[in-house]
């Protein structure tokens, strides 16, 4: 579970590799601006990922619970690894997909392609991204 803004997001666990502290960012021109650099992770260049942007959610400063979760997908059936920052990393957890909701077409304020599904954690909403889908 990771915390980005006010909403917990779950990763799937297959996809983590790791989870890391900061680490610095070169910029890239012309990048997009949900994806606005690279990062080094041991030796390895991969692009960093701020899902802010594509949640319309507004961007903060890092804080000493700020991490870098790298996952791995695929993107045109090939595997791709790269950060997404996460205001907080909660725990690692089981989310039963029985529990799943199907997106709500109203009221949400976030693309309903974006989203994989929604179940419950603790008696709150979590969203599954589709990170695929939020990348392209």
């Amino acid at each position: 579970m990771v915390g980005i803004g006010s909403e917990i997001f779950a990763i799937e666990t297959a996809m983590v590799r790791e989870i890391i502290d900061p680490v610095p960012l070169t910029r890239v021109a012309g990048s997009r601006a949900h994806v606005p650099g690279l990062i080094n992770v041991r030796g390895n260049i991969i692009p960093l990922a701020d899902l802010r942007e594509r949640f319309g959610m507004p961007l903060t400063a890092a804080t000493p619970d700020t991490r870098i979760v790298v996952i791995e997908v695929e993107i045109d059936d090939d595997p791709v690894a790269l950060g997404i920052i996460a205001d907080k990393v909660h725990e690692v957890t089981e989310i039963s997909r029985a529990d799943a909701q199907v997106t709500p077409r109203i009221g949400m304020n976030w693309k309903p392609e974006y989203i994989g599904f929604i179940s419950k954690w603790n008696g709150e909403f979590i969203i599954v991204p589709n990170i695929a889908t939020i990348l392209n």
